[in-house]
């Protein structure tokens, strides 16, 4: 759709707001932007930073203790791209996040590796391969629209 230029943020509801900025933060070292408070003082929102236009919005108060399961409705994961994912991997073993699943291939030719949030988000970790299917869907792309 023409008008839209990337994704800018993706929120997340969470049980445990200090868990979760632990996690995002500290760990997965996500700069905190800015606060939003209620009128009452307390935090309406967290926004932490993942590049200079991408963010993270982090709301408190969900009314789970998980994310909904797999197969559920809504947002199945988060998927950060990365460009070392053997060093990252490493680096977030370190800081104490188990992977949920090991380093493999994918089906689109990537390697990926798993973890989960605190309160059960499941996030892909990507490195994208320079033949993968994504890039050539976009080579694709635009040699259609150059003989267009």
């Amino acid at each position: 759709m023409r008008g839209i230029t990337s994704i800018g943020h993706v929120a997340i509801k969470v049980k445990d707001l200090d868990a979760s900025l632990d996690f995002y933060r500290e760990r997965l070292q996500f700069p905190e932007m800015l606060r939003l408070k209620n009128e009452d003082g307390s935090t309406w929102l967290v926004y932490l930073r993942i590049t200079d236009d991408q963010y993270l919005e982090i709301f408190p108060g969900a009314e789970n203790d998980r994310a909904p399961g797999w197969n559920a409705n809504g947002v199945n994961h988060m998927c950060f791209i990365i460009e070392d994912l053997d060093a990252t991997a490493e680096r977030i073993k370190a800081a104490g996040i188990k992977l949920t699943a090991e380093i493999k291939q994918g089906l689109d030719g990537n390697r990926q590796a798993w973890i989960e949030d605190p309160d059960g988000n499941r996030i892909e970790l990507m490195e994208m391969h320079p033949d993968c299917l994504q890039f050539k869907a976009i080579a694709e792309l635009r040699k259609q629209r150059q003989s267009a």
